[in-house]
């Protein structure tokens, strides 16, 4: 096998360190309470490696990292009791490692099976499976998520019927600007809709 040169230049553009990285601003809207953004988003999400190409895509946003062969990573900070409500992605897996903390992962469309995860385990939840992941560490818990395969855009994720009552329950104007930029609210098996 041939092998390539890269400078340590080219090689710094591939290196992301967690002190400098940023949360992602979709945390950030100052009209989404933040228990409605709890619903959708871990409390913060810091974009680690993005997609080549200039793909618009949420995690792309502030990534240090572009280009790993399609895969893109987040680290997802959530406090204790926190976490993303279940949805499911069309195309792409989401593979978790627990980084620090214990995290459960729900799956299913009532999230009806679940277990904990402790510190370097890791679940890999394939495509059209409905998910949820929750701290239920007594401190800030951290999650590495690996997201591979198909499209990483907003119309590759749809969250359970229930997420979007509970959304509106909190203000539904936060529903709308969530719906606004693309999110659903339909997962569920094709007998359940």
């Amino acid at each position: 096998m041939k092998t390539i040169h890269i400078s340590a230049e080219q090689m710094a553009k591939r290196v992301a360190r967690f002190a400098q990285l940023k949360p992602l601003p979709a945390q950030t809207d100052p009209d989404i309470p933040q228990a409605a953004a709890d619903e959708i988003y871990a409390r913060k999400i810091f974009s680690v490696i993005g997609l080549e190409g200039g793909a618009a895509t949420p995690i792309n946003a502030g990534a240090p990292i572009i280009g790993a062969g399609g895969m893109t990573m987040v680290i997802a900070s959530c406090p204790p009791g926190q976490g993303p409500s279940l949805h499911a992605h069309r195309k792409t897996f989401e593979t978790f490692t627990v980084l620090k903390g214990r995290f459960e992962i729900s799956w299913n469309d009532q999230g009806e099976n679940a277990l904990v995860l402790e510190q370097f385990d890791t679940i890999s939840v394939p495509p059209e499976v409905a998910r949820a992941f929750r701290n239920v560490g007594e401190e800030e818990g951290l999650l590495q998520v690996l997201i591979t395969g198909g499209v990483h855009d907003m119309h590759d994720i749809a969250f359970a019927p229930v997420v979007a009552e509970r959304i509106a329950s909190i203000k539904p104007q936060a529903l709308e600007a969530f719906q606004k930029a693309g999110m659903k609210f339909d997962a569920a098996m094709a007998g359940d809709r």
